[in-house]
Parts: C-alpha cells; sequence; structure tokens
C-alpha cells in the first residue's frame, strides 16, 4: 500500500497558513489533522486524545528522547509535538496530514519524515502581508514587529522547500495545494528566483524602519 505523505505548510504571519490548512481538511476527506501532544493543561471542554494528547512534561521529554515525536517546540513556556503514531496511522488510512508548523518544525519533518511535501506559503505582496497583519486589530506595533522579523528569518528559508505557493486567491491556493499532494502540479521552490524572495525581504525592513523602529520585543 502506497502510504500519504504529510503535508506541512509554513509561512510568514499575514499570510492565511492556517486558513489554507483548514480549508483543506474541510474540504476532502484526503487531509486530516493530527493530533498533538501538549504539557498545555486542557482548557475547558477539550477532550484527551480529542483536542490534544495532554502529559506532563516527564512523559513530553521522554517521548523526545524515544523519538516518538516527528517534531516539537517550546511555545510559551508549553511543549507542542506531533507524535509519530499519528502521522503512520493516517497514511495506512491513505490520509495526508496536514501540519500548520513554523520553519524550525518543518526542518525537524524533513529529518524525520523525509517523504513529507513541504510548502512554503507567499502572500501576493508585502503591502497584502501588511494589510492582512494589521486587519486583525488585535495586536500591539511590538507584536506587529517581532512577527516581522520572524518574517525576515522565515523567507530565508525557502530553498528549503519543495514547493511555493502564492496564496493570492484562496480557492485557487486550495487547488494548486491539492494538485502538489496529487503530483499533477505545483510550482518547484527552486524555480522561485531568490533575487524575488530578497526584494521582499528588503520590503519588509523598510517597513520595519519606517513604521517600527521603536518596536522592541
Amino acid at each position: 500500500m502506497t502510504r500519504a505523505a504529510p503535508v506541512v505548510l509554513a509561512a510568514p504571519s499575514g499570510t492565511g497558513k492556517t486558513t489554507l490548512a483548514h480549508r483543506l481538511v474541510e474540504g476532502s476527506n484526503r487531509f486530516v489533522f493530527s493530533v498533538s501532544a501538549t504539557t498545555r493543561p486542557a482548557r475547558k471542554r477539550e477532550r484527551d486524545g480529542v483536542d490534544y494528547h495532554f502529559v506532563d512534561k516527564s512523559t513530553f521529554e521522554a517521548m523526545v528522547a524515544a523519538g516518538a515525536l516527528a517534531e516539537w517546540a517550546s511555545v510559551h513556556d508549553c511543549l507542542y509535538g506531533t507524535p509519530r503514531t499519528e502521522l503512520d496511522s493516517a497514511a495506512l488510512r491513505g490520509e495526508h496530514v496536514v501540519l500548520d508548523i513554523d520553519v524550525q518544525g518543518a526542518r525537524q519533518i524533513r529529518e524525520s519524515v523525509p517523504e513529507a511535501k513541504l510548502i512554503f506559503i507567499l502572500p501576493p505582496s508585502v503591502e497584502v502581508m501588511m494589510e492582512r497583519l494589521k486587519g486583525r486589530g488585535t495586536e500591539a506595533p511590538v507584536e506587529v514587529a517581532r512577527r516581522l522579523r520572524s518574517a525576515l528569518d522565515e523567507l530565508r528559508a525557502v530553498p528549503e522547500f519543495d514547493y511555493v505557493v502564492v496564496n493570492d486567491d484562496i480557492e485557487r491556493c486550495v487547488a494548486e495545494i491539492e494538485a502538489i499532494v496529487t503530483g499533477q502540479g505545483g510550482g518547484k521552490a527552486g524555480s522561485v528566483p531568490i533575487e524575488n524572495i530578497e526584494v521582499f525581504r528588503a520590503g519588509l525592513a523598510r517597513i520595519l524602519d519606517r513604521e517600527f523602529e521603536n518596536a522592541n520585543g
């Protein structure tokens, strides 16, 4: 039986990555989310094994030591990770696990699950990315500046990915990701000139200097 490969989506903030991930899962029974392990306490109405696998820190660390996690990270003093068993069981069912993770997590997946399809999502322009970030209206300038600085680093990682998709239209973008997964299309990461990425980064740097020079964090 051919195993279905996990699909990794990584992108700077303001790209619509999480929305894309949900549209993929909600629009087709070929795509699923995995249940992550976490040391975060369960919130009201969250169920163990459904929303997360809730474990204590020592259990999580034992999972890391045993190689039981395909990727993991520390976020706000809590640990989160993707159990290999989640990927294996979905693959055997012919389902592609969609992983909405950062560049560091994508690198871990590349090492632990070589057959995974790594897709970097780009916004159509710096201006659109800024509109999406500011449109949230929930983050202070210092947080927006932090996300922009992270984006500058994340964009350097584009050549490490298998494919690049520009999220200029969500329906077209979802269709392109589906085509990549079925082997029927998609823009190879190597086909995106480094010069284009550097122009994008330069635009972000100018905005940081002009609008957020006093936002430290």
